[in-house]
């Protein structure tokens, strides 16, 4: 009798399942999990990094050299294959340090560990990244060594520029994006700055199933807080995308008077001048200009996110890292991936092209189960990553021209006496 009565509510519980996945138009069976080819991964996460290294050798020479105004198209710089190899590059390195605690520590790894490793890092830095690593050599713990009280940068482009890794290595899966964001994002930036790479991240991850840039786009926006100014900054792109959807430069007019010449647009900005603007909100729509009206083609997206001016490197580094992630380096033209050197290592590290791209699977085979994901294997002995879906949960909204009080999180003694790195 009571074995029958087990059976019964097993039943009952098990229609109750299929009721609820019914009534939010989900087959369990068929889409709680994505699959991902291993070979597909390798190619899209390889293109990802190609994509990044091509963005930033072909903006490389403007930037900054146009500040709130559009680079005249005869001014883009000729492509030359031999530009992707941008080893020295710190739109590259910088978040090679992030990648190395990872691949050290494991997933898992705690904010302070990443600080110390910042911390520790020897390469020249400025704005957010410069003095977030400032604070924590002087023994100013993450998170707070990224609140605006501390950083006055907080709002800017850096960890915007960092956050690629993040995706690269979290095919599918946004919560992992969003979390690495709040434990290596948060070393040098708060709200907003935050939020810029979380937005990346979280284009980077889609971006191993989805190629539509405006569902890219959506997909990153599900990875921020819906009230910030970020978001909000990028819902206006797309809505006047809609509203001039054959002319970028429409567009480009209506982002500077709103979030540039008005001042409640750029209301936690460092280095206020009349024309530059480092704001992660704003470079962060120019990439997404770049993406909506590039419609899928490299050099239509890199020569627009480059031409929107600022910091014109950068930007078409990230559009271009997430397009060619979408597309695959097999996808890609010859000319971006003719000229690769396997042999060069990036600066500050010990990682060649071939090695990155290794430490990327390494790791994103430990993210695949961590999330609760498996990897398949067929007869073929052909792998597939197996990843489990699950919407994105974005974390409290924070808004560096009001924050909320720090944490008051300071390194200890022994913690110090790892940071071995001094200004």
């Amino acid at each position: 009798m009571r074995e029958n009565m087990r059976r019964m509510r097993l039943l009952h519980g098990a229609l109750a399942a299929l009721v609820l996945t019914g009534l939010l138009g989900i087959n369990a069976a068929a889409q709680d999990f994505r699959r991902l080819p291993l070979e597909e991964y390798r190619d899209k996460m390889a293109g990802g990094w190609i994509g990044q290294m091509v963005g930033v050798g072909w903006g490389g020479p403007t930037e900054f050299k146009w500040m709130s105004e559009i680079i005249p198209e005869d001014k883009v710089p000729v492509w030359k294959p031999e530009l992707v190899n941008q080893f020295e590059q710190d739109d590259l390195y910088v978040e090679m340090t992030f990648l190395r605690t990872l691949e050290i520590y494991g997933l898992d790894v705690s904010s302070r560990q990443a600080g110390i490793d910042f911390a520790n890092s020897e390469y020249k830095l400025w704005h957010a990244n410069g003095q977030g690593r400032k604070n924590l050599r002087a023994g100013i713990a993450p998170p707070d060594s990224g609140h605006p009280q501390f950083n006055k940068h907080a709002d800017c482009i850096d960890y915007q520029i960092e956050a690629d890794y993040a995706g690269l290595i979290a095919p599918g899966m946004p919560n992992l994006a969003i979390e690495l964001g709040e434990k290596f994002g948060r070393l040098m930036n708060y709200g907003d700055g935050l939020y810029g790479g979380q937005f990346m991240s979280g284009m980077y991850a889609e971006a191993f199933f989805e190629s539509d840039p405006l569902k890219l786009i959506q997909a990153g926006l599900q990875c921020i807080p819906e009230g910030s100014q970020y978001a909000e900054c990028i819902r206006d792109v797309v809505a006047w995308h809609e509203q001039n959807p054959d002319d970028w430069q429409a567009t480009w007019h209506l982002l500077q008077a709103q979030y540039h010449d008005d001042p409640m647009g750029r209301r936690f900005v460092c280095g206020k001048s009349e024309k530059g603007n480092i704001d992660a909100k704003m470079n962060g729509a120019y990439v997404v200009i770049g993406l909506l009206y590039g419609k899928g083609d490299m050099d239509k997206t890199i020569t627009i996110s480059t031409r929107c001016g600022q910091d014109s490197d950068c930007n078409p580094s990230s559009a271009a890292g997430i397009l060619a992630a979408a597309l695959g380096r097999k996808r890609l033209p010859d000319k971006f991936t003719s000229a690769i050197n396997p042999d060069g290592v990036f600066s500050h590290t010990a990682y060649t092209f071939p090695s990155l791209v290794a430490v990327c699977e390494k790791v994103a085979r430990e993210a695949v189960i961590r999330e609760g994901g498996f990897i398949e294997k067929d007869g073929d002995g052909k792998e597939t990553l197996v990843i489990p879906v699950r919407p994105p949960r974005p974390g409290a909204l924070m808004q560096s021209w009001e924050p909320g009080p720090p944490e008051n999180c300071r390194y200890s003694q022994e913690e110090l006496s790892e940071i071995v790195a001094r200004e």
